[in-house]
């Protein structure tokens, strides 16, 4: 009997086009196999990374555990939820033929297929990662992508790869605020170990949406959201909690004083903002000096037209969140498969968007990195006035290797 097979929906490629590995439903890590599991969520970080491939039945292309295992080269195929139970033993996930397979299949190596675009055609690549490792095999990769000038991670994935949860410690009070912020503080000085002269790293600021902070919360009750896209979360939660401003000072005394002449190559962001006061208030909030740089995510409309108003009031670099900004262009929730096909990240609408706002942070001479799928970093470079980009390890590899072997 021929194994059966069960088409999908890629929500994640690989550099592989086939993945085996055994089914895994307990949502405990169990290396190399092939997690199963209704949606992914942060509680499955540790299984998360260390599974060959993940197969679900909920989600879209860039949902947050969707974005590490594309830093990691993780495949994500989403099936129809009653095939989920019938997946046992051995399976082989199928990225060229979108499927996953039952029993024994011939397992191909066959690369997929990238834009046109070199590192070499590119100024500056930013990283983004989930922990050190990501920095270490970025470093590793060969012929060495020397375009590579910063490394880019949430403060929420510092929290999972360390065990931190971060709202039960804000609201401990402020000694226990300021234990996290150490803490935080102790892996950053890690991972800034790992970067090589003229590397830096930024941190994305705290950024937990209700959903997700309810799973990673112990003790703490979360207010429920209807919609926690548009909830209390980003720039508007960081000036609405009251210990975070504690856990930051703790945070930067911390790196300090373990880097020392080494502090400037650690980098803020500040996520989910739509304008100037709230980037002004929040420096404020966090008794910033002027001389200390702070950067900003871009990933609203609003945000887009504040650009100019980012530049002058400081800010030291734009990043463009493609992923939510092209949600919010284009009301189309990016982890519902069911309005994927509205979800496009080449609509004039998001084009737009990222064009006004590369033109704004060149006029003012501050730089914009734009968050690029594979798939759309040669279209981007093409199409918006900029040669300056944000990707994942695994993609920024396959770009290597695809210009190394067309030599």
């Amino acid at each position: 009997m021929s194994p059966r097979e069960i088409p999908g929906v890629l929500l994640v490629g690989s550099p592989s086009t086939s993945v085996r590995g055994i089914a895994n439903h307990t949502g405990r890590p169990l290396p190399g196999s092939v997690l199963v599991v209704e949606a992914l969520g942060p509680e499955l970080y540790d299984t998360i990374v260390r599974s060959a491939a993940v197969v679900c039945s909920g989600g879209g292309r860039t949902g947050h555990m969707e974005s590490l295992c594309r830093s990691r080269g993780i495949p994500v195929l989403r099936i129809p939820h009653a095939e989920l139970v019938g997946l046992v033993g051995e399976v082989t996930v199928r990225t060229d033929r979108e499927s996953v397979t039952l029993g024994e299949s011939e397992v191909s190596v066959n690369s997929v297929e990238y834009p046109t675009v070199t590192p070499d055609d590119l100024r500056s690549v930013c990283v983004v990662i989930a922990d050190a490792t990501d920095i270490q095999s970025t470093n590793a990769i060969q012929p060495r992508v020397d375009q590579v000038t910063s490394f880019f991670i949430r403060e929420e994935f510092v929290c999972l790869s360390s065990g931190l949860s971060p709202l039960d410690a804000l609201r401990a009070g402020i000694p226990e605020a300021e234990r996290y912020g150490a803490a935080i503080g102790a892996e950053l000085c890690a991972i800034v170990d790992q970067l090589v002269p003229g590397q830096r790293l930024v941190m994305r600021l705290l950024d937990l949406r209700s959903d997700d902070a309810a799973q990673i919360t112990n003790d703490v009750d979360v207010d429920h959201e209807s919609n926690p896209e548009l909830g209390l979360h980003g720039a508007r939660w960081l000036l609405h909690e009251p210990n975070y401003p504690h856990a930051f000072r703790a945070l930067r005394a911390h790196v300090r004083e373990h880097l020392g002449p080494d502090f400037d190559r650690l980098n803020f962001a500040v996520p989910f903002i739509n304008d100037q006061d709230e980037f002004l208030r929040l420096r404020e909030r966090l008794e910033l000096p002027d001389d200390v740089p702070l950067s900003v995510f871009v990933e609203t409309p609003a945000a887009v037209h504040s650009v100019t108003e980012f530049c002058e009031a400081g800010a030291s670099e734009i990043f463009m969140g493609t992923k939510d900004l092209t949600q919010f262009y284009l009301a189309a929730d990016r982890g519902n498969h069911r309005v994927a096909s509205s979800y496009q990240t080449r609509h004039p609408a998001v084009m737009s968007g990222l064009r006004q706002s590369v033109e704004a942070g060149r006029r003012a001479g501050v730089p914009v990195h734009v968050f690029a799928l594979g798939a759309d970093v040669g279209y981007y470079f093409k199409h918006l006035p900029t040669d300056r980009f944000m990707m994942c390890t695994a993609e920024l590899r396959q770009l290597a290797l695809e210009a190394h072997e067309s030599r």
